[in-house]
């Protein structure tokens, strides 16, 4: 699976957001959770939080995911 990218776009309230979701490899065997977020046309935050296997990294993106798309995101 590859990067995963939401976008809450709402003219009426000047609103264009993306959220940007990813699971990566570290060089020491664990699993990387990346998340980057922010107006669409800046550069956005980014934040890592390390797994120690994939199938947590993807229990955390899956539960974010979910939470981001009750919010108005979407592909």
């Amino acid at each position: 699976m590859g990067p995963v990218t939401l976008f809450r776009i709402d003219p009426a309230k000047h609103m264009s957001r993306f959220y940007r979701f990813d699971i990566q490899p570290t060089l020491f065997g664990q699993w990387s959770f990346v998340r980057e977020w922010g107006r669409i046309g800046s550069p956005g935050r980014v934040r890592i939080v390390v797994f120690a296997t994939l199938a947590d990294a993807q229990a955390a993106l899956d539960r974010l995911r979910k939470a981001k798309e009750q919010r108005g995101y979407h592909l």
